[in-house]
């Protein structure tokens, strides 16, 4: 293995003529240059100084190290380079993970701010449901997972994890165009609130198949009501069709995707506690403070910044 300070000190004495001179280039003493010059005549084999005169000469050999030492010091500036970037968070690979719309609304934004601040760091998405999102976390094939808390969620204090709140995001109650609950108004101020879809039929995910279900039983229930479930789906986009058809109402969170062609009104809901579902970024413990990851979850919180109506935010990191 060449020591590339040897190197830098050949090509020293090989610009300044003398080792007298090179030491003073170097800051180093001259019995150091000489020093540098026999380690690295000895690991490469070969004569790299011989003397002319009262002065020394470069072999040819020490000509053709200076010639590919060039090469090799410059590649190590790159590298060099290229390492502090990695360091200080502009450089290297950034894993992100996360439900659906979590994807859509949050991650898609967060790695375009990421790629046009940082061109040379590469973003790497991937989309999974909560309990997969902490297996990636714990096998290392994902940094950052943007995940809402469920059943299947670990624990706050779990020693593996940290979990922290990124948004709390409004859910909202969607009806079909020209549902009667469309311009109500309480007092004057436009308004709906839960309690008013009491006799309503619903559209909602099958018991069991995901947290939402469960979440929108739990509102439902606060409300003073239980709803009556006329229909079975999970899919934001079909829930949205299904209700543009006129087949039920359904509670959707904010970032859940309407199409245009949906005859569909997204009405906001009054009244306290606001309903919303939590929306948390999870990290390794002990990873927060990693200068990538700090990058991304700043832009995770840009991003978050955008939703509409949003609740409340935590710091980045």
């Amino acid at each position: 293995m060449i020591d590339l300070r040897r190197v830098q000190v050949l090509r020293a004495v090989h610009q300044h003529g003398t080792v007298t001179a090179a030491a003073a280039a170097l800051h180093l003493t001259p019995s150091a240059v000489s020093h540098h010059l026999r380690e690295l005549s000895r690991e490469l084999k070969v004569r790299l100084i011989e003397p002319q005169g009262r002065r020394i000469r470069l072999t040819g050999a020490a000509h053709v190290v200076i010639e590919h030492g060039d090469a090799m010091v410059a590649r190590w500036e790159r590298a060099e380079a290229a390492l502090e970037s990695y360091r200080s968070g502009t450089a290297g690979l950034l894993r992100m993970c996360g439900f659906p719309s979590a994807v859509a609304a949050l991650i898609a934004p967060a790695a375009a701010l990421l790629r046009a601040s940082n061109p040379e760091l590469t973003i790497e998405v991937s989309e999974c449901e909560t309990p997969t999102g902490f297996d990636l976390l714990l096998a290392t094939d994902a940094d950052i997972a943007v995940l809402a808390p469920s059943e299947d969620f670990p624990h706050p204090g779990d020693a593996r994890f940290d979990q922290r709140t990124l948004l709390d995001e409004p859910l909202d109650l969607l009806v079909p165009a020209g549902h009667p609950l469309v311009g109500r108004t309480r007092g004057g101020i436009q308004g709906v609130r839960l309690e008013d879809t009491a006799r309503e039929e619903w559209i909602l995910a099958a018991p069991g198949s995901c947290d939402h279900h469960q979440r929108v039983v739990v509102f439902c229930a606060v409300a003073g009501f239980t709803p009556k479930v006329a229909h079975y789906v999970r899919d934001w986009m079909a829930i949205s069709a299904m209700v543009g058809a006129g087949l039920g109402v359904s509670l959707v969170p904010r970032m859940a995707p309407t199409p245009p062609e949906h005859a569909v009104v997204r009405l906001p809901l009054t009244g306290e506690p606001a309903l919303t579902r939590r929306i948390l970024t999870c990290v390794r413990e002990g990873s927060r403070d990693h200068p990538l990851i700090q990058h991304g979850l700043k832009a995770l919180a840009e991003a978050a910044a955008a939703v509409p109506g949003r609740v409340g935010i935590t710091p980045p990191v």
